[in-house]
């Protein structure tokens, strides 16, 4: 159950990676910033369930915003998105250690944990959630012109800014997309842990980018798709979890995903020059 949820929460964030990097982007910040919302999710609500629904507002609109300022670093701005979000992972990492004093913040109430542990028809909570945000993606990617554009961006940029598309628009609201992804991310995680940690999701970027790059999707030619994604989301998963069995240290097991992440890359190298 614990692996299930743990990877639920990583599919939300690897969809939302994966949207940036079809536009030939990245995103390093997510895992940071998502500890931060979280530790913002708490603090909004206090303890006090009613002002639950307040907290997650919050926390998505945030999230939103901090999408926002990402892609108007990198779109507007030209900073490279490995810049640009390096620097937006040590800021976001930098408050969270400030606001919480290093230590886990608790108090989040019983309605949370209630939800995410609660069914809808019969599935888990995260799993309808997971599955809502698949949908939207879904849509947006592949059934709108929006999505084409996206795909067009990571493609050939310059010959979409000459049919007059205003592709910096494009460019900076996937990255807001991809960020209310993040905002889910962060809900599910506090819900999970009941509580809310400045470092708690670090990582998760590193292990979301290695399953979207298993997955398929491309940092050059604005290709990818979400079952691919899911895909490599498994892959992960259960490199992990056979690791965890086998007893590998933790240090060994990111050894295994860097690995795992440069063979992808390759292999699509040379799929790429066929």
């Amino acid at each position: 159950m614990r692996v299930h949820r743990w990877l639920i929460t990583l599919a939300i964030v690897a969809l939302g990676q994966m949207a940036v990097i079809m536009m030939g982007g990245i995103d390093l910040s997510m895992g940071a910033t998502i500890s931060l919302l979280a530790n913002v999710l708490v603090g909004v609500a206090k303890g006090q369930d009613d002002r639950l629904p307040q907290a997650i507002l919050v926390v998505l609109v945030l999230g939103i915003i901090i999408g926002l300022v990402n892609g108007l670093l990198v779109a507007g701005l030209r900073i490279p998105p490995f810049v640009a979000t390096l620097g937006t992972l040590g800021i976001a990492q930098g408050i969270a250690l400030v606001i919480t004093d290093g230590q886990s913040v608790v108090g989040i109430g019983d309605r949370l944990p209630e939800l995410y542990n609660s069914t809808i028809a019969g599935l888990p909570f995260s799993i309808v959630t997971a599955a809502l945000a698949y949908a939207v993606l879904h849509g947006v990617l592949y059934h709108t012109r929006f999505g084409t554009y996206v795909s067009a961006i990571g493609g050939n940029r310059e010959a979409l800014v000459l049919a007059g598309v205003p592709a910096t628009r494009y460019h900076v609201a996937i990255y807001a997309l991809g960020w209310l992804m993040a905002g889910l991310a962060a809900l599910l995680l506090t819900g999970r842990m009941n509580s809310g940690h400045p470092v708690a999701a670090i990582g998760m970027e590193f292990d979301a980018i290695a399953a979207v790059i298993v997955g398929g999707t491309s940092f050059e030619r604005g290709r990818g798709t979400l079952a691919g994604t899911l895909v490599g989301v498994c892959t992960v998963g259960v490199l992990k979890n056979g690791l965890n069995v086998l007893e590998v240290s933790s240090s060994l097991q990111v050894a295994s995903i860097g690995l795992l992440v440069i063979v992808a890359l390759l292999v699509d190298a040379v799929r790429g020059k066929a």
